[in-house]
C-alpha cells in the first residue's frame, strides 16, 4: 500500500479531522485505489497520528460509503461504480436548488461579484482545458451559493455527494461544457433578480444536464 510521504500536514486540527480530511482525498483521486486493502498502522505512521483517529476515520469513511470494513479480516477502498452517477446528481440536484432558493435571503453583491469571479476562472479553465482546474472552480462556485444559504444540514449532505461526485470526475474522467459557464450566467441574473422559482429550475438543470452528457 503506497503512500505519499510528502503530503501536506494542517495545523490547528484535530488528529482525527486531518485522518479523514487526508484519506478521503486519496480515496477521490486514487491515491487509494478501489478495493485496495488498507493497514491502520501503516496509515498512522504516515499520517503521523495515532490508530485511535485511523479508525475512527476509516469508520466514518464507511458511514459515507467510501470504505467497507470487514471486522477480524480487512478494510477496504470501495470500488468506483460508474452507474451512482445516476444515484448521487439528482438528490445533490435537488439540495443545490434548495440552497439556492435559502441564499436569496442573504445575497448581496459582495458574494454575487465572487460568483462572477468564480464562472471567469470556470470558463478559462474549459477555454484551456484544464479540466481539473475547472471541476475545482467549479465546486467553489457552487459552495459560495450553499455557504450563502447557511443551513448546517444542507451543508453536510452536500459535503458528503459532492465528494463522492468529484471521486467519479476523477475515475471516469467526466468533462464539464461550456454550457455551465451560461447555466452560471443564468443563476447570478435569478439572484439579482431575487427569482428563486427560476433559480431553482437552472440549479437542477445544471446537475441534471451531467447525467445526459455522460
Amino acid at each position: 500500500m503506497p503512500i505519499p510521504v510528502n503530503h501536506t500536514k494542517p495545523v490547528r486540527t484535530t488528529a482525527k479531522l486531518h485522518a479523514f480530511n487526508q484519506l478521503q482525498q486519496w480515496i477521490i483521486d486514487g491515491t487509494l485505489q478501489p478495493d485496495e486493502k488498507l493497514n491502520d498502522i501503516e496509515l498512522a505512521q504516515a499520517l503521523g497520528v495515532s490508530r485511535t483517529p485511523i479508525r475512527e476515520s476509516l469508520q466514518l469513511l464507511e458511514s459515507q460509503g467510501f470504505v467497507t470494513m470487514q471486522p477480524g479480516r480487512a478494510t477496504q477502498v470501495t470500488p468506483v461504480e460508474k452507474e451512482d452517477i445516476n444515484n448521487l446528481l439528482p438528490p445533490l440536484a435537488v439540495l443545490q436548488a434548495l440552497a439556492a432558493e435559502l441564499a436569496t435571503r442573504h445575497m448581496d453583491e459582495e458574494v454575487l461579484s465572487l460568483l462572477e469571479e468564480k464562472n471567469r476562472q470556470f470558463s478559462d479553465a474549459l477555454q484551456e482545458k484544464e479540466f481539473t482546474t475547472a471541476l475545482r472552480v467549479d465546486e467553489e462556485f457552487h459552495q459560495l451559493i450553499v455557504d450563502t444559504a447557511n443551513n448546517p444540514y444542507i451543508h453536510s449532505m452536500v459535503e458528503m455527494l459532492q465528494a463522492h461526485v468529484r471521486r467519479l470526475f476523477y475515475y471516469e474522467k467526466i468533462v464539464l461544457r461550456e454550457y455551465s459557464v451560461i447555466q452560471h450566467e443564468k443563476l447570478i441574473s435569478a439572484f439579482r433578480d431575487k427569482n428563486t422559482q427560476e433559480l431553482a429550475e437552472v440549479m437542477r438543470a445544471n446537475w441534471i444536464y451531467t447525467i445526459e452528457e455522460f
